[in-house]
């Protein structure tokens, strides 16, 4: 069990720990949960897979739940566009959405960047007070800065 993947974990949990950042620490948990219980072999290749996707699921509903609930209606959709702020946050939405899209492609055909985009992530959630949702955008505004740089050199 105590290979290099689980000291890494392990200092990813201290410095989660230091940085008083609970998504790191339980996140740290859960994967030694499953390679404590030697789960591993299959529940990893399942949550590298479909982990993403899982998480963003996750994180629209709880975006969603307003409108479910009713507190958010066509009402507060109609006023929220009635001043500047509404439209900022209404465009800030597109872009990020169309950045994070660049992001998936990145880390399709680059996976060797992931490192660099999680350990950028973990540094800015621990030390920060980041929030780790990064590794998704993280990747599509590198994707966009790539292709900047790369337009600037080839020219």
């Amino acid at each position: 069990m105590l290979n290099l993947s689980t000291l890494f974990l392990i200092l990813i949990f201290i410095l989660g720990y230091i940085g008083k950042n609970q998504s790191i620490m339980i996140a740290v948990y859960i994967l030694l949960g499953i390679q404590l219980l030697n789960l591993n072999d299959k529940v990893f290749p399942f949550l590298q897979q479909k982990g993403m996707t899982i998480g963003i699921t996750v994180i629209t509903v709880s975006v969603l739940i307003p409108i479910a609930t009713g507190d958010i209606g066509f009402k507060e959709l109609i006023d929220s566009v009635k001043g500047y702020y509404g439209w900022i946050a209404l465009g800030s939405g597109m872009f990020v959405a169309i950045v994070a899209r660049g992001g998936l492609d990145l880390l399709t055909n680059d996976p060797h960047l992931t490192t660099a985009l999680v350990m950028g992530t973990i540094i800015a959630v621990v030390f920060l007070q980041g929030v780790a949702v990064g590794p998704l955008i993280g990747a599509g505004i590198a994707y966009m800065i790539m292709r900047i740089v790369d337009f600037f050199i080839a020219n």
